[in-house]
């Protein structure tokens, strides 16, 4: 290596250029980002996070932000004195749990997240806009139907959620207007929706981020968790599987615990037109640009 090659500004230069092959596959592309888990509770990170969005809309991309919310529900829910129940990983939402999750979820967390955007990218007038399902009817729901079996008769029962709901129409043209407008927004989506009826339901925020991201015909959708991914039996990263790959994992008991409904919806979102999902750790700094842009990759890759 040349001593040139070793002063400052050089490997910076170096690394733009090899990045050059990887920012041309993804320009004008969508990218939905479902950002949650321990990543979005620590100011620092949410601020790296936030600039790393920036970059990627002055990179050419459409980078379309999803985010969760669950810990900090619990922590107002808490407060408030109101015992959380969960049934198969779901919240069930009453009237009162469902006021307080909006309030949480619509309210501070996306307008926080907003707000990053917007600070991080005010040189260049990037601007974090928060929405949440209903907006515009951006998400209709229907009410989320789950089962258990009573050990008593062994018979499955239905069980009720509440204001649980599921994406059943995407209706698309609100975000697509934002991130093809000429001002660079970036769009940022509570994972709340409404019903025919008018009604207000709680989503779980992966799920909302594949049915986006198919209704969106997104590049790529990346799940920012708080793992590097998904593990094989000896402990060790799994680099890129097949949706076929990913239902095996689940069958035999490769993927455990949080990451089978994370899978399901890498599943759910390839067969919905995604070209390909990342289960990657949100925690690590710059982990979406080492995903989009480097050869190595940051996570599990699902594709169909």
């Amino acid at each position: 290596m040349t001593e040139q090659a070793q002063e400052p500004g050089w490997a910076t230069a170096r690394t733009l250029a090899e990045a050059l092959p990887y920012i041309q596959r993804y320009n004008r592309e969508t990218v939905v980002i479902k950002y949650g888990g321990h990543a979005m509770g620590e100011e620092a990170v949410a601020r790296l996070f936030a600039a790393d969005a920036v970059l990627l809309k002055m990179l050419g991309l459409h980078p379309v932000i999803v985010h969760g919310g669950g810990p900090q529900i619990s922590a107002m829910l808490k407060r408030a004195g109101v015992q959380s129940t969960f049934i198969d990983g779901l919240r069930v939402t009453d009237a009162a749990t469902m006021e307080v999750a909006e309030m949480v979820l619509s309210g501070a967390i996306n307008k926080e997240i907003a707000n990053w955007i917007t600070i991080a990218g005010a040189e260049a007038d990037v601007r974090g806009v928060g929405l949440s399902g209903k907006d515009a009817r951006l998400i209709t729901v229907e009410k989320a139907v789950r089962t258990r079996k009573n050990p008593d008769t062994g018979k499955d029962e239905a069980v009720d959620l509440g204001f649980v709901g599921e994406p059943k129409l995407i209706d698309p043209h609100l975000i697509e207007a934002l991130i093809r407008a000429e001002q660079q927004y970036i769009p940022v989506v509570a994972p709340i929706g409404v019903s025919a009826d008018g009604d207000t339901y709680n989503i779980n925020a992966d799920t909302v981020a594949g049915a986006l991201g198919g209704a969106l015909k997104a590049k790529r959708m990346l799940l920012l968790t708080d793992v590097a991914g998904v593990l094989d039996k000896r402990g060790e990263l799994i680099r890129q599987m097949s949706v076929a790959d990913a239902r095996a994992a689940i069958a035999d008991g490769t993927a455990t615990g949080g990451m089978i409904p994370k899978l399901e919806t890498a599943i759910a979102a390839a067969e919905a037109g995604i070209e390909a999902v990342v289960i990657l750790d949100g925690r690590r700094p710059h982990a979406m640009l080492v995903e989009l842009f480097t050869e190595h990759g940051a996570g599990t890759m699902i594709f169909r």
